[in-house]
């Protein structure tokens, strides 16, 4: 009996004259348009100048992309190194195999630099990116579709996705991992959004956020998986990468909540019409006076502090303004009784 299922492209790739169009690099390409569209409304509205995210971001890509394609060369190194093997189909990008953790990884090393030039903080930007990379990422498994890779165990359920017979495969139908991970990823990319309006996250946490609540879902859907891969105590590498990253990620998380508490006031220093730059200089320092001025006050001190600042000044302002706090003090003063002198006398 037919049962349901999701079927595969009988092709990964168009070809447009002598041009081939390819799916997975559609996928990426899409995911990457996304990202830096969200970061970069998430960027202006934290006070930061519009195209900023796409500048920071022509280091971040091509880093990541070199990152992610080492992981997976290293990670599978047999699919490439190994007897029968052609070593130049290490550099075949477009037939799959990026690994996120390096993609992050060289990837923030990009981002680094390009923050560095632009003299604003990384784990800011990091922040604004966030919802953004988890969207990428939802794209971009939809390239594996079209390579029909990183399936997981045959099942009958109607929402399988069918694979036809190749090298390394077998015909038949099978969990839609790809699927279960895009699916994922847009749950993680909602949930940082709620958390970062609800907690005002800042200093890094709500990219640290993201890495945590992805790992949870990688290390799941990674379990399912049946595609080959290196074992460690019986479990799969990504899923010790998953767990060891998850850690790292929840501590820094903890760290940075005790030790810079709330979010970044400036993002980006030199931005027109936010906090930064001449106008937004002046207005913080503008708040930063009426807030010192609205203290003084609640003390009772306001006159008091006129005349002290006036005796630091020097030489030159501090006769006039002190004589000037003398009086003022000198009214609030009870008056004398005119007649007490005379009392000494007797």
């Amino acid at each position: 009996m037919d049962i349901a299922y999701i079927p595969s492209p009988s092709t990964g790739v168009i070809h447009l004259g002598p041009i081939p169009l390819r799916g997975y690099a559609f996928c990426i390409i899409i995911g990457v348009f996304v990202a830096v569209w969200l970061g970069n409304k998430r960027w202006i509205a934290r006070g930061g100048k519009p195209g900023t995210v796409a500048d920071i971001a022509v280091w971040a890509v091509p880093f990541g992309l070199v990152g992610g394609r080492l992981y997976h060369v290293i990670t599978d190194y047999q699919l490439y190194f190994g007897e029968g093997r052609n070593w130049v189909d290490a550099f075949k990008i477009w037939e799959g195999g990026l690994g996120i953790w390096g993609a992050i990884a060289l990837g923030a090393v990009g981002a680094w630099i390009g923050c560095r030039l632009r003299g604003i903080p990384l784990p800011a930007w990091a922040d604004a990116l966030a919802p953004g990379i988890a969207l990428a990422q939802a794209c971009g498994r939809w390239g594996n579709w079209f390579n029909q890779e990183l399936y997981g165990r045959a099942t009958d359920l109607p929402w399988a996705v069918e694979i036809s017979a190749g090298p390394n495969r077998d015909a038949g139908t099978y969990h839609p991992t790809f699927l279960y991970e895009s699916l994922w990823c847009i749950g993680v990319a909602v949930l940082v959004i709620w958390a970062d309006r609800r907690f005002k996250l800042g200093h890094g946490r709500a990219f640290a956020l993201y890495v945590a609540a992805y790992c949870v879902g990688r290390g799941w859907i990674e379990y399912m998986r049946v595609d080959e891969a290196h074992h460690i105590l019986g479990v799969r590498l990504n899923v010790w990468t998953s767990i060891v990253v998850f850690v790292l990620a929840v501590i820094y998380f903890v760290l940075s909540a005790k030790l810079r508490p709330g979010r970044e006031e400036v993002v980006e220093p030199d931005a027109s019409g936010g906090e930064g730059g001449k106008d937004g200089k002046a207005a913080v320092e503008a708040k930063d006076k009426a807030k010192d001025k609205a203290k003084d006050k609640a003390e009772g001190r306001t006159e008091d502090k006129a005349a002290v600042e006036a005796a630091d000044a020097g030489p030159k302002d501090s006769a006039p303004a002190l004589a000037q706090g003398a009086v003022k003090a000198d009214l609030r003063k009870p008056a004398v009784d005119a007649e007490a002198p005379e009392a000494d006398k007797s």
